[in-house]
Order: C-alpha cells, then structure tokens, then sequence
C-alpha cells in the first residue's frame, strides 16, 4: 500500500495473473500433500529435523519474495516480505495457542505434528475465504479499510487486556464452546487411538480426544483468521500477496513449533508487542480510508511500517528474556 491511490467501487491492483494464481495454489498443495507424507507415521519430532524444515520454511518465501521483488519492482517486494514478517509474528502467537490446546488435551508427543498439520490445513482453506471476502470488502464497500482498522484496533485493545490479566495463558477445554457441541452429539473414549479420529465402542461410534483437539485447534484457525487477514490488507491491497504472505507463514509452522516449543514460555511480552503492531497497522487503514476523503490527511508508508514491526519484535523479545531470566534466577540461587 507505499503509494498506491485510494480505491472504491474499482478492481483491485494485483500482480496475480491466473497463470501465477494457478502455479502458487498447486505449489502449497504440493506442500501440504509432502507434509501429510511425512507425517503418516507418527514419531517424535527431533530438534534436527524441526532446524531443517524450518529453514526450507523460511528459505522458500525469502527466494519467493526475492523474485516478486525483481519481477513485480520494490514496492510489492517490500509490501511482500512486511506482510510475511506481520503473518509470522502472529502465527508465533498462534502457535502459543496451540501449545496450551495440545497439553490440556494430554495430547501424545508423536500425535502433535499431525494435530499442527491439521490445524494448518483448515487455517489455510480459512484465509482463502477470509482473503476473498476482504477483497470484495475492498472492491465495493467506501468504508471497508476504516472497518478493517477497527477490527485491528479492537482485536489489539483484547490482546492488551488479556495480556494484562493473564487470561491468554489459561484454556479450560470443557468451556470450548466446539468441545461441548461435539460432547452433545457423540460419546468421547478416554485414550488416543493413534490419529483416529472415531472407533466403535458399544455397538456406536464415538470420538477419540485426538478428533477433539483437531477441533479445537480449527475453531482457534477462525480467530486467527478474523486477525491476520485485515492485518495484512493493512500493508498489501494486493489479494494474491495477501494470500502468498498467509499461506508461507502458515507452512512452515509445524516445524517451527517444535523449533520454538521451550522458547514460546519465555516469550511473555510477545502479547504486548502484536496489541502494538496491530494497533499501529489498525491506524494505517483509518488513515489510508481518510487519505481518500480528505487527501490532505498523510498516509504511513510501507517502509516505515516495516521500521516499526521489526523494532516492536526486538523489543518485547529482548525484554521477555530479560524478565524470564531474573524470574528464573532466584530460583537457581535457592537451588544452590
């Protein structure tokens, strides 16, 4: 969005052919499809595995926005690769998430890496639709970016208040408004079944806690969704590099949750700093949306945006450590 005009009611500027759609949806399938074949045996995952496959992971949208920036000039690269980095931050939380849903549901340590890539699955088939639905927003609605910087702002006031009490730390699954729903209509056996996700017991099907917590972590998917897509359109106007920039940090999660599983604990201010990026991005649209009725009112350019995401992460990440490491040292002087 670095210089680009405001538009209404007028097709989108996108560097998405059909050719390019096609290519880049088949490739994340292929993706997806390689990942679900190394998963078909369930195992646990070492820390050299996870390093590789994050590295392909962060290797592969680096080169694809290498080459959007020599195809597509540099302000669509640089729109891409601020994007990425906004869609890895959060999906950072989301794996935060994800790694309280999988202790409370007990999940087995060989089963989390299917758990993740389901998850994965539906958050992807999830953004698509939140994508299109953004770009019709964009096409036919004068208000939608001012709309879009609301949900932001509203979303980062929530992030702040949780943050504050506590409360993203804490998930009671028998409150899970999708646990109770499936608890009403099919019995649940005690004990994982490998990754199915049904047996028969007396006579009936009923469900196994993996099929729970593959439904809970999708349920998680839609208010990630509700997040991350606005959050984006906040840099890029573009849909095909608003679907690029969601679907190459989603890829590369479940690698890099085992990468960052001991990590993610420490990271206590990492709540904070997204209440910030996502209230900074939320004020970029209402002044992007101002920008086309009064075009005297100044617009944030992307690289500046990029300037405050990176230094908002090196912040809150530097200060999360710190605090965790003099929360962790009185405990290792009573030890002595």
């Amino acid at each position: 969005m670095t210089e680009l005009s405001y538009l209404s009611a007028a097709e989108l500027a996108s560097v998405g052919t059909p050719t390019l759609w096609a290519v880049t949806i088949a490739g994340v399938l292929a993706l997806l499809v390689l990942d679900f074949l190394v998963t078909r045996r369930p195992h646990e995952v070492s820390l050299r595995e996870a390093l590789g496959w994050s590295a392909f992971y962060i290797a592969l949208p680096l080169a694809f926005g290498g080459w959007v920036w020599s195809r597509y000039g540099s302000a669509q690269g640089l729109e891409y690769l601020t994007g990425y980095l906004v869609e890895k931050s959060l999906s950072v939380d989301n794996l935060f998430v994800f790694m309280l849903l999988l202790a409370a549901f007990a999940v087995p340590a060989v089963l989390a890496q299917r758990v993740l890539l389901y998850g994965i699955a539906g958050a992807l088939v999830l953004r698509a639709v939140f994508i299109a639905l953004g770009a019709a927003a964009l096409k036919t609605l004068d208000f939608a970016f001012l709309l879009f910087g609301l949900i932001l702002v509203a979303t980062a006031v929530k992030l702040l208040r949780d943050a504050v009490s506590g409360h993203e730390q804490e998930v009671d699954i028998n409150r899970m408004r999708s646990v109770r729903l499936l608890r009403r209509f099919m019995p649940v056996v005690d004990e994982y079944q490998g990754t199915r996700m049904t047996v028969r017991q007396g006579g009936r099907r009923a469900l196994t806690p993996f099929a729970l917590v593959v439904v809970a972590v999708l349920a998680t998917d839609v208010v990630f969704a509700v997040d991350s897509v606005p959050a984006v359109y906040g840099i890029t106007e573009d849909p095909y590099l608003v679907f690029a920039t969601n679907a190459f940090a989603l890829l590369g999660l479940r690698a890099l949750y085992f990468v960052l599983h001991a990590a993610l604990s420490r990271l206590v201010h990492l709540s904070y700093g997204l209440a910030i990026i996502l209230a900074f991005i939320g004020v970029k649209l209402g002044l992007h949306w101002a920008h086309g009725v009064w075009p005297g009112v100044p617009q944030i350019p992307t690289l500046a945006s990029l300037a405050v995401i990176i230094g908002v992460l090196v912040v809150v990440t530097l200060t999360s450590l710190r605090a965790t490491r003099e929360s962790a040292s009185p405990a290792i002087t009573e030890g002595h």
